[in-house]
């Protein structure tokens, strides 16, 4: 047998290439949108990809599952559980439970694990020459390393009101289920830390039944129903807006992008930037602050570009990325992983760029100083769950992410101290604000770190 996961970073997102080494035949479940991948890996191994399969109608990232179909002609397996509401509205071959996929000399059985959405799935791979016990499961996002999926995004990301708590008792009944298969059995999960399909997913890349049986929270309230609801629907944290496009596009039929694109440089100085345009320059916070181009969002190349694109930009804005010269496919990797392909082109220098804009920076002092004017309003733009735990005193809080749906008409007649945990939040935030025509604006950009280092007043 052949096993590789495949982790994006970016999105902390697994999926996983599965190959019998007799028949050459192979299985990707849960595939990125950019499959060149698992094309490269397939061929590297000798391997043909003949089956594809997910484990439900993702929220967090555009699934590939029909472009890898398309470049290869393998046959699609998709879960037909759950509500009409919720199936899928393509072609494709229907997996109930207890159904088994056969991919040369292995297997996946198909168990039903409702909970984070109606139609999740679990696969469970026999490699049938060494032994018809199980050896792994693909759990989607059932069971993490550590944690569960959470019930309430149908809510959170697609308006479905009354849900969660109808997820969460059958998420209650599916983990029946789990800690019945033998504690040997191998499990792979379909997300990491720092995704927001759960609250407190571990590091590392699997474990085991007996493992999590042991060491996850969720399976210490096997008799306890109501503590468990509780816990699992407390301190989510925030679903992105991008993720209720995502669960609509991975359930209908849409184009299909069978490549990575590429999208031409552009010189800033021979284009206007007329409105319907957005340049997000993806420079680091430091950069952007000693010089940037006006109305530009600050939104910095690193493993939560993504993300933080998929709150702060729409789909229907046309994009201008400001990046280093060298990183535009990178970049275009990691959006149209989300589905964002709206980009116009790239900018890879502002040198010439007359009247650039420095943003206004202030130090631990001055903010300890300025907070106590009436007339300034000190915003914090970290989580909930965050800001909760403890915060700068007199701070007032709004997550950065819903400034895109809530910016209140009476925070123009304030001085505004935007922070975060570590500058990259505030930086968006205050980038946001400028462009939207908020002037009496100023960033903590070393921020709660720095704050709590110089031993300053806090609020828990």
């Amino acid at each position: 047998m052949f096993f590789q996961q495949v982790y994006d970073q970016t999105l902390a997102q697994a999926s996983y290439i599965i190959g019998c080494q007799v028949t050459k035949e192979s299985i990707v479940i849960d595939p990125k949108r950019d499959v060149d991948t698992y094309l490269a890996i397939a061929k590297q191994q000798n391997l043909q990809i003949t089956h594809i399969a997910e484990t439900h109608i993702h929220a967090d990232f555009l699934s590939g599952s029909r472009e890898l179909q398309a470049l290869t002609g393998a046959r699609l397996f998709l879960s037909d559980e759950g509500p009409e509401a919720w199936q899928y509205e393509f072609p494709h071959e229907g997996l109930k439970d207890g159904n088994v996929i056969k991919v040369g000399n292995l297997s996946l059985t198909v168990m039903h694990t409702p909970g984070h959405t109606p139609e999740s799935i679990s696969f469970i791979l026999r490699d049938h020459p060494a032994s018809d016990e199980p050896v792994m499961i693909f759990t989607g996002d059932f069971v993490f390393v550590g944690d569960i999926g959470r019930p309430d995004l149908l809510e959170e990301a697609a308006g479905m009101i009354g849900t969660k708590e109808i997820g969460a008792a059958q998420m209650f009944d599916s983990l029946k289920k789990f800690v019945e298969l033998p504690d040997f059995v191998q499990v792979w999960p379909g997300h990491g830390a720092g995704s927001a399909c759960g609250k407190s997913l571990g590091a590392v890349a699997s474990s085991t039944v007996g493992y999590e049986k042991i060491r996850n929270w969720a399976f210490q309230y096997t008799d306890d129903f109501e503590g468990f609801q509780r816990y699992l629907l407390s301190d989510q944290p925030e679903a992105p807006y991008y993720f209720a496009m995502m669960k609509k596009w991975n359930k209908v039929d849409r184009p299909l992008l069978l490549h990575v694109p590429h999208h031409p440089n552009i010189d800033l100085t021979t284009l206007e930037l007329v409105e319907g345009y957005t340049l997000v320059d993806t420079r680091s916070k430091s950069e952007f602050a000693k010089g940037h181009v006006k109305n530009s969002i600050n939104i910095q190349h690193n493993n939560g570009l993504a993300n933080w694109a998929g709150w702060m930009l729409s789909y229907d804005e046309k994009l201008i990325l400001l990046v280093e010269d060298g990183e535009q496919e990178a970049v275009t990797r990691k959006l149209m992983r989300i589905g964002m392909d709206n980009i116009v082109g790239f900018v890879t220098s502002i040198a010439a760029v007359k009247d650039l804009e420095m943003s206004q920076l202030l130090d631990a002092d001055r903010v300890e100083e300025w907070k106590k004017d009436p007339d300034t309003m000190l915003l914090d733009v970290r989580s909930v769950s965050e800001f909760k735990n403890n915060h700068i005193l007199g701070a007032k809080h709004q997550f950065v992410g819903s400034l895109v749906k809530n910016l209140p008409a009476e925070w123009r007649n304030k001085r505004i101290i935007v922070y975060c945990q570590s500058g990259d939040r505030a930086t968006i935030a205050y980038s946001y604000l400028k462009k939207h025509g908020f002037h009496n604006l100023y960033n903590y950009s070393e921020s709660f770190t720095d704050w709590l280092n110089k031993g300053k007043a806090i609020a828990n």
